[in-house]
C-alpha cells in the first residue's frame, strides 16, 4: 500500500467547515436520530458545471483530468471546450431542460456527453445499456427522453445493433462521431468562447433543479426514475473528498459504469471536481487488463465492488497494483477473503461503503485510520439517520436517511417526467442495520431479503456469509421460493460444484448459526448471474432456482 505523500495535505481542507477526520465520533442528535456532523451549504450550492470550472479555474486548465482506455489524455480546458462544442451541437431543436438519454461506456465519451448536456442546460438520463430494450424503453418513457446519445464505435464492439434496432422504434439516436465530423463554424465558435469566457454562454440552472435521471435496476417490475439535483451530486462529492481524503498527488481509477451512481458519482465526477486525474476503463470485466493499467497509470485510489475487486487481486502481478494505497468498495458486501487476499499479497486496504442511488450515493464509509471491517463506516457529513422498529427483528431497525445528497424523488412510468418528492426528506433504504458506540454502520441486510420461516426472521446474507465460510473461492446467493408447510423455503444457488448440504449443516452447528438459516436445497450452476454494476442479479437467480427444482 502506497504510503500518504510527505507533508501533503488533502485538497477538499481549504475553507471546508468540516472538522479533521481525527475529530471524535459524532453524536446522535436526539434519542434516535444519528448525525453525521456538520456541513456548511456554501460547499455545494452550485450547479454541477459550474463545480466543474471552479477545479479548472483552482487546479489550472492544462492539468490532466481524464486518462481514457486508449491512453488519450484530457485537461480541464479541453473537456471544457468539448462539452460546449458538443453541447452546441446537441441543443440545436432541443428545448431547455429537455431529457437526453445517454447510452455509452465509462470513458472520455461519456464524460463530455454529460458534461455538454449539462452546459447548456439540458438533462442526462443515464441508461444501463445491460438492461434490455424493456427496461430501456421503459426508463426514457419516465424521463420523457426522446433521443439517445450514442457512438458507433460502442454499438460495434459491444455488439448492441439488436438493442439499437428495437429502441429505435420509439427512439431517435446521436452519434458522437457524427457531431465530430459535421462541426460547423458556430459549433467551434460557442467552444472558444466557452473556454475563455464560459459565463457568457453557460446555462445557469438553479442548483437545486434536477442534474441527471438515473434508474434503479427495475427488478420489480418496470425501472424508476431517481431524479438528482445539482446540490445532491456536488453535495456528494464534497463530503466525500471532506471524509477520506483525497491528495494532490492521486489518481483515481475507475471502471465501474456511469449509468451507476458509483460510477458516476465516485468513479468520475469526485477526481474531476477535486482536482486530481481519473483514468476510465469501459468495463469492469476484464480483470487482467484493468489490473495492468492500474500499475501503467500508478493509480493510487480505486474504486470496485467486492466482486471486481477478487477478480483485479487474483489477475494481477504483484507490481501491478503497488501503486494503490486503497480501494473503496461498495454495492455489495466485502468479504473477508478478498480483505485477506489483497492485504497479503498487496498490502492494499479496503475501506468499505455504503450508498444506494437515492443518496447519488455514497451515505457511509470507512476512513483511513479509522477503518472497522465489517461495518461500512460512519454516515457522511451533512447527513442524518434514524432506524424504524421491524417486527420479527430484535437487533437494528430500517435505516431512514436525509441530507444534502438525498434525491429530489422518484419518476415512475405511471406518471412520467413528475418528481414525487420524499415525506420530510427521509429516505426509506430498505435496509436492516445496526448503528455501533462509534456510530459506524453495520449492514444486516436488505428487508426484502429477510425470509420469515417458522415465525422468525431469517437474514438471507447471513446464508451467503456461511457459503462463503466455507467455500471462498466461488460465488454464492440466496433466494427464497414458496414452500407448502413452512411458507419460505431458503435455497442457495452457488457455482462452486462440489458444494454439498450436509457441509452446510456440520458448519452452522459448529458456529452456532441457527438452523434456520440452512438452506433446504443447494443448487449448483456454472455461473451466478451478476448485474453490470457488479451486483448479484437475484431475478436471474430466482429464475434458475426455480428453473432447476421445477
Amino acid at each position: 500500500m502506497t504510503d500518504r505523500p510527505a507533508e501533503a495535505e488533502p485538497l477538499v481542507r481549504e475553507d471546508s467547515g468540516v472538522s479533521e477526520s481525527t475529530d471524535p465520533a459524532p453524536t446522535p442528535v436526539s434519542s434516535d436520530i444519528v448525525s453525521g456532523g456538520e456541513f456548511p451549504a456554501s460547499r455545494y450550492t452550485r450547479s454541477v458545471f459550474d463545480a466543474l470550472l471552479r477545479a479548472r479555474a483552482k487546479h489550472g486548465g492544462d492539468k490532466i483530468a481524464i486518462i481514457d482506455a486508449d491512453g488519450r489524455e484530457l485537461t480541464y480546458d479541453q473537456i471544457v471546450q468539448g462539452s460546449f462544442a458538443l453541447g452546441n451541437a446537441l441543443r440545436k431543436g432541443r428545448g431547455s431542460k429537455e431529457k437526453v438519454a445517454i447510452l455509452l461506456p465509462t470513458g472520455a465519451g461519456a464524460a463530455l456527453a454529460f458534461f455538454a448536456v449539462q452546459a447548456y442546460g439540458r438533462i442526462p438520463a443515464m441508461l444501463n445499456f445491460t438492461a434490455g430494450a424493456k427496461a430501456l424503453k421503459a426508463a426514457c418513457r419516465a424521463a420523457e427522453a426522446k433521443v439517445i446519445v450514442t457512438a458507433r464505435k460502442f454499438i460495434e464492439l459491444g455488439e448492441l445493433q439488436p438493442l439499437v434496432d428495437q429502441l429505435s422504434e420509439e427512439l431517435d439516436f446521436i452519434y458522437l462521431e457524427d457531431i465530430r465530423d459535421n462541426l460547423g463554424p458556430m459549433d467551434k465558435a460557442m467552444a472558444l468562447i466557452g473556454t475563455v469566457a464560459p459565463w457568457a454562454i453557460k446555462s445557469r440552472p438553479n442548483p437545486h433543479d434536477t442534474a441527471v435521471v438515473l434508474f434503479t435496476s427495475g427488478t420489480e417490475g418496470d425501472p424508476k426514475g431517481v431524479a438528482l439535483s445539482h446540490v445532491n451530486l456536488v453535495s456528494n462529492v464534497e463530503q466525500a473528498a471532506a471524509h477520506v481524503d483525497i491528495y494532490e498527488t492521486d489518481i483515481v481509477f475507475n471502471p465501474l459504469p456511469t449509468f451507476h451512481c458509483f460510477g458516476l458519482t465516485g468513479g468520475l465526477l469526485l477526481p474531476l471536481l477535486v482536482g486530481v486525474p481519473a483514468v476510465l476503463h469501459p468495463t469492469p470485466l476484464q480483470a487482467k487488463t484493468i489490473a495492468k493499467r492500474v500499475g501503467e497509470t500508478k493509480a493510487t485510489v480505486l474504486f470496485a465492488t467486492d466482486t471486481f475487486l477478487g477478480q483485479y487481486a487474483r489477475s494481477a502481478q504483484k507490481e501491478d497494483l503497488a501503486s494503490l494505497r486503497m480501494a473503496v468498495c461498495g454495492a455489495e458486501r466485502v468479504r473477508d477473503e478478498t480483505r485477506s487476499l489483497v492485504r497479503r499479497q498487496f498490502n492494499l486496504e479496503i475501506l468499505e461503503g455504503y450508498g444506494a442511488t437515492e443518496a447519488a450515493p455514497v451515505v457511509a464509509v470507512n476512513q483511513p485510520g479509522r477503518n472497522r471491517p465489517g461495518t461500512v463506516g460512519r454516515l457522511m457529513p451533512g447527513m442524518e439517520g434514524r432506524l424504524e422498529p421491524v417486527e420479527g427483528i430484535d437487533r437494528g431497525g430500517r435505516l431512514m436517511i436525509r441530507g444534502p445528497n438525498i434525491m429530489q424523488g422518484y419518476i415512475y412510468t405511471t406518471n412520467p417526467g413528475v418528481i414525487v418528492p420524499l415525506d420530510g426528506g427521509w429516505h426509506d433504504t430498505g435496509d436492516i442495520v445496526t448503528f455501533d458506540e462509534e456510530n459506524c454502520i453495520t449492514i444486516r441486510g436488505r428487508l426484502k431479503r429477510f425470509a420469515k420461516l417458522g415465525g422468525e426472521m431469517v437474514s438471507l446474507a447471513v446464508v451467503e456469509n456461511c457459503a462463503t465460510s466455507l467455500w471462498p473461492e466461488n460465488l454464492h446467493a440466496a433466494v427464497t421460493l414458496s414452500d407448502s408447510r413452512k411458507g419460505e423455503q431458503i435455497v442457495l444457488v452457488t457455482d462452486y460444484d462440489q458444494a454439498d448440504r450436509g457441509d452446510f449443516v456440520g458448519f452452522a452447528r459448529n458456529h452456532g448459526i441457527a438452523e434456520l438459516a440452512v438452506p433446504k436445497r443447494i443448487v449448483r450452476v456454472s455461473e451466478v448471474p451478476v448485474l453490470g454494476t457488479g451486483k448479484i442479479d437475484y431475478v436471474g437467480v430466482e429464475k434458475l432456482a426455480k428453473a432447476e427444482l421445477g
